[in-house]
């Protein structure tokens, strides 16, 4: 069972953008935890400590968190973390109380297996990536690091939907309405342009 990060919180007395700065001069990122049929909890953390596993978490917004306040720990999953326009850096997190086996919808990133053997990609073709994450719908402790497209046997001219992936148990897709394209091998700009010619052609 993987490990979840943990982060150590504070409960702030009150809330309001005047409260929310002053956390920020005092070296904390100022947060709230919601959810849960629960009341909302206003916390603040160490910004060093946040920003380290912020900046270090390339998927921080599908990946569980336990944050310690005093004696009692919380599991949640970050919905919004608000950054600076210049510095990047977090001004504000919001984060989901997660509760049993209740599910969540994440944003799961897109990995591609294969790419440069790729049948299609060799012959010239280039992989047309539509969809870089892909919204899911699971149990917190089931939410995958990524959603793995295998390319190997791709032509130009192929598109891979959803229905080709093989999902994780208990994982499935928010979309539901339709067998949407993640990616396709599109045709190099030269045999586009032929094709497109030799179809005027006929069509003369």
């Amino acid at each position: 069972m993987t490990t979840q990060p943990v982060l150590n919180a504070t409960v702030r007395d009150r809330g309001g953008k005047g409260a929310a700065r002053q956390a920020r001069r005092d070296g904390l990122v100022p947060g709230v935890i919601y959810g849960g049929k629960q009341p909302a909890t206003m916390i603040s953390f160490n910004a060093r400590e946040f920003n380290l596993l912020h900046s270090r978490t390339a998927d921080f917004l599908s990946t569980v968190l336990e944050v310690k306040i005093g004696d009692d720990s919380v599991r949640v999953l970050a919905r919004d973390v608000q950054l600076h326009p210049v510095t990047d850096m977090p001004l504000h997190v919001d984060l989901l109380r997660l509760s049993g086996d209740q599910e969540v919808r994440v944003d799961v990133a897109v990995h591609f297996l294969n790419e440069a053997t790729c049948p299609g990609v060799k012959k010239g073709g280039v992989l047309n990536v539509v969809r870089h994450e892909i919204e899911m719908i699971c149990a917190p402790d089931a939410i995958p690091q990524s959603i793995t497209v295998d390319l190997a046997a791709a032509e130009i001219g192929d598109s891979i939907h959803i229905s080709a992936v093989e999902l994780p148990k208990g994982v499935r897709p928010a979309i539901t309405d339709r067998d949407f394209t993640i990616a396709t091998i599109a045709a190099p700009a030269g045999l586009a342009d032929e094709e497109d010619a030799a179809e005027g052609g006929s069509e003369a």
